[in-house]
Parts: structure tokens; sequence; C-alpha cells
């Protein structure tokens, strides 16, 4: 009997990769899958903060797709190493702050590494020729096959058809002929595949799984990095970019407001290490103030979280200002008028 071959195939979550999974299964190769955990997925976050998702069913689709097809998934986090991909882009930025030709190669390269410390064979991802206008273009796949050191040990089952023969497809570890010849950003038939394998529940297959990819997002990074100097972020930063509304009315402090009660009680989380306001006489939303503000800038917030609240049409409203390790304090302000609260103060 023939050697059993070993794949490690790198899962997102999404349609292509599960294909991909499945497609090595079907050819009697052992696979297991990795996935890189940037801190940066879409997925689970904002649905467990806000109070209004907390109904709709949550799942980590890498998790649910390795269940589905009975392999091990292995959950490698690479917040720290990913800081240098994502600041020093060495192939730059996409639409917005996504390094997606320097990310392809980073989580290929550790691929790599952890394939060869456990003795598999070889890497296999669910990339498809001109499906990302970044990473998977005909011109770049080899620069990720080159760069992260995975060489011609890294098969693509559902382009390999359109690319030269790999060393498992040479090797006979694999046979190429029952390979695909995808291309394009169509899904039409990576969904006729799934409907072949029996697949009726998976991840949109046109979905997105990372926040960089965001206008939105990207924006307020962006501006984080602006305000501070600095092009850096922990663990923290990136969650609360997520969360609530940013304003910046001042250029020495931002306003994270709540849009409901599931926000409220996440920015709650950090009153030992922000300032936070809150309205008192009326129902409103929670602020929390990232950076340096005066007495006179946190009257200026007050006035523009009454401005969100209940309150927003009464004479004046109590404002309550908790500052970190000491005791609250309240303010009474003058709700600010819709036409004062600038655009250019929203990030």
């Amino acid at each position: 009997m023939s050697e059993q071959r070993k794949a490690a195939v790198l899962v997102s979550g999404g349609l292509d990769s599960m294909l991909a999974v499945r497609v090595l299964q079907e050819q009697g190769i052992h696979v297991e899958g990795i996935n890189f955990y940037t801190g940066f997925c879409v997925e689970g976050h904002t649905h467990a903060i806000r109070k209004k998702d907390q109904k709709k069913d949550k799942r980590n689709n890498a998790l649910w797709v390795a269940e589905q097809l009975g392999i091990k998934l292995h959950i490698v986090d690479i917040v720290e190493e990913y800081k240098e991909v994502l600041i020093n882009p060495k192939h730059g930025y996409g639409a917005n702050m996504n390094p997606c030709l320097d990310c392809k190669i980073f989580m290929v390269k550790k691929a790599v590494e952890w394939a060869k410390k456990r003795e598999f064979d070889f890497i296999a991802t669910g990339e498809v020729v001109g499906q990302r206008p970044m990473s998977q273009r005909k011109d770049t796949m080899p620069v990720v096959s080159n760069e992260s050191g995975a060489d011609d040990l890294l098969l693509r089952p559902l382009c390999a058809k359109n690319l030269p023969p790999t060393r498992p497809e040479r090797e006979g570890w694999v046979d190429r002929e029952t390979l695909y010849d995808f291309s394009g950003r169509t899904r039409k038939p990576q969904m006729a595949l799934a409907k072949q394998f029996g697949f009726e529940d998976y991840a949109t297959p046109a979905g997105g799984c990372c926040f960089l990819t965001d206008e939105s997002y990207s924006v307020k990074l962006v501006d984080l990095w602006k305000s501070r100097g600095s092009r850096d972020y922990e663990m923290d930063d990136i969650m609360l970019l997520k969360v609530g509304r940013h304003l910046r009315p001042r250029e020495n402090f931002k306003m994270i407001i709540s849009r409901e009660e599931g926000e409220n009680n996440f920015l709650m989380g950090y009153k030992n290490r922000y300032i936070t306001l809150r309205t008192t006489d009326h129902p409103g939303p929670l602020v929390m103030i990232d950076g340096e503000a005066s007495e006179e800038d946190l009257a200026l917030a007050g006035r523009i979280l009454a401005r969100f609240g209940k309150g927003k049409s009464a004479e004046e409203v109590t404002v309550e200002i908790a500052k970190p390790k000491q005791e609250p304090y309240e303010i009474k302000v003058a709700p600010m008028p819709a036409s004062q609260v600038e655009k250019s103060w929203y990030i």
C-alpha cells in the first residue's frame, strides 16, 4: 500500500477552504486545518457585544467547517507577529488598510513552519486565480509561493489546472486530473461543487472575514495612529474600533458613543482605564473618552453626549463624569443642537 500523505490546509471558515479540504479528502489525503488569529476577524465580536444581535446564531466558522469535515483544526495566535505585517507591508495595502498580499505570504510562511515541524508533506489553500484583486492574481500567486518559502509544496486544489504542477502533483501524491480550474470572481463553480459534495450550509460565499477590508474601520484605525503619533496598536484598540460611534471634536481626544445597551455594557468594562460620561436625568448612551481631555473638553463632550440622548430637547441635562480611580462628579450642560455637530467630527 502507498503511504498516506498529509496536508495542512489554511482554513478560514469560508466555502473555498472548505472545498479545498474535501477535494483532498476525496483523494485519501490526511488533512488537518490551520486557522490564524490576527484579532481583526469579523466573526463573533460585534454580535456578542450588541444586545440586538444576541439572538442571532453565532459560530466560529473555521471550527464549524472542521467539525463538518471531520478534521482537526489548529488555531494559531499570531496577534503580535501580525503587527509588522499590518504596519509595514512590503507590497502595500488594498483599497483600505488590508495588506492582503503580505498577509497571505505571512500566513503561508507560518503554515509551512507548522507543517515541517509536524512532518506534513505539503500545504494547501482554497485560493482561486482572479478571485481577489490583490493576493489572488495569476502574477501574485507565484509571489506568495516564493516569498513564503512554500515554493512548489503549496497546492491550490480549486485552481491547480490554471497553474504549473506542484510537487504533490508531479510526485503523484495527488491526482492533478481530479483537481479544478476555477478562475475569476464568480462563485458559481464553487457553489455547484458544494452541492455536489452535499454541502447545504456554509459561510456566505463572497463574504470577507477581515475588518481591515472595511472602509469605516480602516478610517478609524488611521485616525488612531495619527492621534497617537505611532503606527501601533493593542488588542483593546482593535476591539474598541469595532464599537460605537467615533467622534473627534478636538485633535486631543476622541469620543466613543455607544449605540445601544450592549455597547454601553461593553464600554463600561473600560471605566478603570478611560474617562466615561453618561447623563443621569435622561436615558442616553455612555461615552468613553480616548485621549487627554481638559475640563473644557469634557463639557463639550457632555453637550455632544446630551445631543444623542433622550434629553436632547431639554434646556439642560446632568452629565456624570467618571475618571479612573476618582469619585464621579456631575456637571450641567445644554444639549448641543444638531446643526452644531460638525460632520468632520465623525470618524
